[in-house]
């Protein structure tokens, strides 16, 4: 049986600042017509920086999409306009939301946060050998770092304090990557 469907007729309902949002109708393996809405995303980083006493650096911030205050690994969008490179983006968005830099950062897993309503990929990178730069958050950005152990983490995602799937995946791939779990 065929899977695949194709593009029909390409319908953006809004062009937003950082997304997208599309209706397309495609074709249907069986030459049926449908409707696909979907969120167009331009990719993100996330960053792991784990300090040299294998604490982890967090930040906590308000989500307003889910009315609570979050604890997640710091991260952000790539710059379409600029067609930044992951790796500059990762390094960019860990001393702009933290404080901290890295000359050691490395990718560790990809993934599709939600494929079915998005095309969003999420880039997870580890940085070592953290040293102080300077904080400097975008304005619309109020954050701040907290520093835990990767036990604390993890008992923080059992307990549901952390939620946020980027920040969830990021810490469990790591520590089931250095057989600590």
């Amino acid at each position: 049986m065929k899977l695949k469907e194709k593009l029909y007729k390409k319908i953006c309902i809004y062009k937003g600042k950082s997304v997208n949002f599309f209706a397309d109708k495609i074709l249907l393996p069986n030459k049926k017509v449908a409707i696909r809405e979907y969120v167009d995303h331009p990719g993100a980083v996330a960053v792991l920086p784990i300090l040299d006493n294998q604490k982890i650096v967090l930040v906590k911030q308000f989500r307003y999409p889910v009315g609570k205050i979050t604890y997640e690994l710091p991260a952000g969008k790539l710059d379409r306009k600029k067609a930044e490179s992951l790796k500059r983006c990762v390094i960019r968005e860990l001393e702009e939301e933290t404080g901290y830099k890295s000359k050691n950062v490395n990718r560790l897993v990809s993934f599709w946060p939600t494929p079915a309503f998005g095309n969003e990929i999420i880039h997870i990178f580890v940085a070592k050998n953290l040293f102080f730069g300077k904080k400097n958050p975008d304005e619309d950005e109020f954050l701040l770092t907290k520093i835990v152990t990767f036990d604390q983490a993890v008992q923080w995602i059992k307990k549901g304090k952390i939620k946020d799937s980027k920040s969830i995946i990021g810490i469990l791939y790591w520590m089931l990557m250095n057989e600590k779990i």
